[in-house]
């Protein structure tokens, strides 16, 4: 079965000013490797459509929706926190990141494909409940978890985050929800600064230290994870897919290479086809740095095709 590839122009055109690292080019250096690479011809292109307020508000404040709404800027920019800004085009591209989140979901649940890559911006783990942070506005995974489980039914849900920087919003909106289990890695020491302590039995956090490299990473997997997926028996995946762990990326010092995010993408790959009828959405998170982000990405999509 095909694989959904989810994105839309109104995501290229939020930025945050010059020399900003989540900028506008990361969409394209993905697409156009992934073009190069041939990967596109077993992915059914899909135009991210708007989240709506009723689906934001299953992972956020209906009040923190309203005030983020409301400062949208018509001309230049708005700063939210020192990292976060909005242009007149951020709500648009936040609204389709999150839609990308529910249609993937949706496309899952009815079978039409059984994974989905949303390829958006603004990445979303950061957003807390009632806060935006880290260049996050909403969280998009959070909203295509709350509606798996709110609209389509489901019980049990993992997230899985991989991105060098800690999912403290993912944690904040889903701790204490049983119907929840979050696993993570990050690097320790770095922004948000927390997640060595759980905020709730349903998470998984591994802190690892700098320069811990693949192999640490596979043994916290193997160890950890697994073993938690296992008994959890998620009936869908969602992965948020951060690559700025990777040994060329400068926002972090982990130094993943390639071949483990498609390592790790197929030992999520083995949980979904023994517990969760294959059903993996994959969102964009971190990456920073082109070539590595677009090559990493790749390795990453290549597996949830099942081309590797």
């Amino acid at each position: 079965m095909l694989s959904a590839y989810i994105t839309h122009p109104d995501c290229a055109r939020h930025e945050m000013g010059p020399h900003h690292p989540e900028c506008p080019e990361r969409l394209g250096a993905i697409q156009d490797h992934l073009l190069v690479k041939g990967l596109l011809d077993y992915m059914l292109p899909h135009d991210a459509p708007l989240a709506t307020e009723e689906q934001l508000s299953q992972a956020h404040s209906s009040l923190y929706i309203k005030e983020l709404l409301a400062a949208s800027p018509t001309e230049g920019y708005y700063a939210l926190d020192p990292d976060t800004n909005m242009n007149p085009y951020t709500i648009k591209a936040a609204l389709r990141a999150a839609g990308a989140a529910v249609h993937a979901t949706d496309l899952v649940m009815r079978g039409e494909v059984s994974t989905a890559f949303c390829s958006v911006r603004p990445p979303g783990h950061h957003a807390e409940y009632g806060a935006c942070m880290g260049f996050c506005f909403f969280n998009n995974v959070a909203v295509g978890i709350r509606h798996a489980l709110n609209v389509h039914g489901l019980q049990r849900v993992a997230v899985i985050d991989f991105d060098v920087h800690h999912g403290n919003g993912t944690e904040d909106i889903f701790k204490g929800d049983d119907r929840v289990l979050m696993c993570s890695i990050f690097e320790k020491g770095l922004y948000p600064f927390n997640g060595e302590e759980a905020k709730g039995p349903n998470m998984c956090n591994v802190g690892l230290p700098s320069r811990s490299g693949g192999e640490k990473f596979r043994e916290a997997v193997t160890n950890e994870w697994l073993p938690a997926l296992n008994a959890f028996k998620p009936e869908m995946i969602f992965i948020s897919a951060g690559f700025d762990a990777h040994r060329e990326d400068d926002m972090g010092n982990l130094g993943f290479v390639e071949a483990d995010y498609a390592w790790v993408t197929q030992q999520l790959m083995t949980v979904a086809k023994e517990h969760s009828k294959g059903r993996i959405v994959s969102c964009l998170e971190g990456g920073y740095v082109m070539s590595p982000l677009a090559r990493s990405v790749a390795a990453h999509v290549k597996v949830l095709i099942g081309a590797d």
